[in-house]
């Protein structure tokens, strides 16, 4: 199968039923996004949600990576094909251009080397979504501000000490880091309590986004 120009890799006529959609609005705009019977490979894919819905609804060829044993486990017990693995040394073990799409959601931060990552996604995959929360949103630069303190807020919900997130960023961060690294912003979306919001003012309106590169 070929992929079409990524600029019509959305169909707007076509929408996912309710059945099928994903809750969370990230994964409703990749689901849209994502082109029938496409290779697609979810990097933390957690319990398998995403990859479940996008076989259901796009006939797919889905495989997922999560560090996880526990999240592991239920995705294989629902006949998914996960398996246990750390996106910052198992990507390179995947041959080039081996899918379509892959999926780093929510992932990011949490990487060791996010430039390495990056390289490699952009390696096995023509196209990468990469979704994560926005350390420049209101609430928390509010938190740091008055109460001097590592903001917790529902999409950073773990105590400093406890947190896998070990590589915070800012929207602003991501673009710049695009452009030092010769990544092409496709699209980008933008999130506040669990809704799309425009891009306007986003580094401080969002509280996390999501792109579609492509190298």
């Amino acid at each position: 199968m070929s992929l079409k120009d990524p600029q019509i890799l959305e169909d707007p006529s076509v929408k996912l039923s309710l059945s099928m959609q994903p809750e969370r609005p990230d994964f409703a705009i990749i689901s849209n996004h994502i082109i029938p019977e496409s290779r697609v490979l979810d990097i933390g894919c957690g319990d398998g949600t995403l990859i479940a819905s996008l076989k259901k609804s796009k006939n797919i060829d889905a495989r997922g990576i999560e560090i996880n044993p526990a999240n592991v486990g239920h995705a294989v017990s629902r006949g998914l094909s996960v398996i246990q693995g750390d996106a910052d040394t198992d990507l390179v073990n995947y041959p080039d251009q081996a899918f379509d799409f892959v999926i780093l959601s929510q992932t990011l931060q949490t990487t060791r080397a996010p430039h390495q990552v990056l390289n490699q996604l952009l390696r096995i995959g023509r196209y990468a979504f990469i979704s994560f929360p926005n350390f420049a949103y209101w609430k928390v630069r509010m938190a740091l501000m008055l109460r001097g303190r590592m903001p917790v807020t529902p999409n950073l919900p773990i105590s400093w000490y406890e947190t896998d997130n070990i590589h915070m960023l800012t929207i602003e961060d991501f673009y710049d880091f695009t452009e030092q690294h010769h990544y092409q912003v496709k699209e980008s979306w933008f999130f506040s309590h669990n809704r799309q919001i425009s891009a306007t003012a986003a580094n401080w309106r969002a509280e996390s986004a999501l792109f579609l590169l492509h190298r």
